[in-house]
């Protein structure tokens, strides 16, 4: 019953992606003759995230169709999509419940290095979706990214990525495209993500990163919400199989709802972490086994901001340790 990719809410069966493909044409020549279609439920090709956030810069997923890699110039290749999410089961203005569908129609250009992103999005009758009195839900919105994909590290190896993302209306949920439907009609995001990887010396590797937003009128009118994340992921390649893991995060809030809650403050964590791996070399090199030490710490003055959240609630005065083990595998 629903277009999304999660609805593991909703039913004792979730499929995330199930789509079929089609590329190598031969009937398709000129601007198609390296183009594929694809139909039917999926993760968007062209996501990418800062993983050692664990946040997407940019996730577009659900159900639909469109069309990639089509070459209209030697350095400009593009491509086209058509998404549909669920906004299900949403409390109406005046009672009762309503669903509807999130249309999302997305063009992807690429000029060499860079990326430029273009979204419109239409969810018929979501504005009358109850989000409170005086103020009224989206039913449509636009949302924009610019991203930079470079291949060595400011001319060091390594990577670097840049993204700027902005969004009004159904778009200023400028991370998760489409995702919300409690975005107010005059709600503005602008995000800015950077990270990279490289080597600082012959044997050390670090990944610095950064992810900050600004966004008005998001969730209720008068609403504003400002943060900034750094983050710094060091490794120390001691042995083929073995290296030690450092990393640091430091975040600042400034969160205001627009109903007399607002909060600022702080946010920080270190962690080490021991790691074993067939092979060291690289930040993309996987699998791999941690074990890690963390310490997190939390301003007082963010408690009582969201009292649904672990992080924020009264009863949570940071300062706290915690232990464990990870292993991490990509397929």
């Amino acid at each position: 019953d629903s277009s999304n990719d999660w609805v593991g809410d909703d039913t004792n069966l979730n499929v995330r992606q199930v789509y079929a493909e089609f590329s190598d044409l031969p009937s398709f020549t000129g601007a198609f003759e390296n183009a594929s279609i694809w139909a039917g439920k999926r993760f968007d090709r062209n996501n990418f995230d800062i993983h050692w956030l664990d946040s997407d810069v940019v996730f577009l997923a659900g159900t639909g169709a469109g069309i990639y890699d089509m070459q209209f110039a030697d350095n400009w290749k593009s491509s086209f999509s058509l998404y549909g999410r669920s906004f299900n089961g949403y409390d109406k203005l005046g009672g009762g419940s309503s669903d509807t569908d999130n249309l999302v129609l997305t063009s992807n250009n690429y000029f060499g290095d860079f990326q430029v992103m273009v979204n419109a999005m239409s969810a018929a009758d979501n504005d009358e979706r109850n989000i409170g009195a005086g103020q009224q839900a989206a039913d449509n919105g636009w949302h924009t990214m610019v991203a930079y994909h470079g291949d060595n590290f400011f001319g060091n190896e390594g990577n670097f990525k840049a993204a700027v993302l902005h969004g009004q209306g159904l778009g200023a949920e400028v991370k998760g495209l489409g995702s919300n439907g409690d975005l107010t009609e005059d709600a503005t995001s602008t995000r800015l993500a950077l990270y990279g990887t490289t080597y600082v010396a012959p044997n050390w590797r670090a990944a610095p990163s950064v992810l900050a937003e600004t966004s008005e009128d998001r969730l209720n009118k008068g609403d504003r919400f400002d943060w900034a994340t750094f983050n710094l992921r060091l490794a120390n390649e001691i042995t083929q199989n073995f290296e030690m893991q450092y990393e640091g995060s430091y975040q600042y809030m400034d969160l205001d709802r627009g109903d007399g809650n607002a909060v600022s403050g702080n946010f920080g964590k270190l962690t080490i972490a021991p790691t074993f791996k067939p092979e060291v070399g690289g930040f993309w090199k996987r699998p791999e086994i941690r074990l890690f030490a963390s310490y997190t710490d939390w301003d007082e003055e963010l408690n009582g901001f969201d009292s649904d959240d672990a992080f924020g609630d009264e009863g949570y005065t940071g300062g706290q340790w915690s232990f464990g083990v990870q292993t991490e595998v990509w397929f």
